[in-house]
């Protein structure tokens, strides 16, 4: 083999170890390194809900509690809510700083609720 034919194959093999070192799905990429901060400053969110049962039960609880309250608007009956160990959490945009607090008074009052986290915002005017 020349000399040049064997520039081109020991070329080849380093651009071949290099396409494979940049396709390691183990590697960090821009996206996953956004993906990741968008995750971590993103608070609770409804697929933060645990699946167990007394969990879920104490959801639906509150979810049905917020939906019969004939005062609260519709925005206001489709906030999400995660319950977890009896912690409620709120979020969402709701039209004013009473109906925040009525959506909140409410998750309180359901038994099984301990605490609640009222992350809701209300919508500038």
């Amino acid at each position: 083999m020349t000399f040049i034919a064997r520039g081109l194959v020991l070329a080849s093999a380093g651009l071949i170890s290099l396409s494979v070192a940049a396709a390691d799905p183990a590697a960090p990429t821009t996206t996953d390194k956004a993906r990741k901060t968008t995750t971590e400053n993103r608070g609770v969110t409804a697929t933060d809900q645990p699946n167990n049962q007394r969990d879920v039960d104490l959801a639906a609880a509150v979810r049905s509690a917020i939906v019969d309250d004939a005062s609260l608007s519709t925005a206001a009956k489709n906030v999400t809510l995660v319950a977890a160990s009896g912690h409620v959490t709120l979020r969402g945009t709701v039209a004013s700083a009473e109906e925040k607090a009525q959506v909140e008074r409410v998750a309180a009052g359901v038994a099984g609720v301990t605490e609640v986290t009222n992350d809701i915002t209300v919508k500038a005017r």
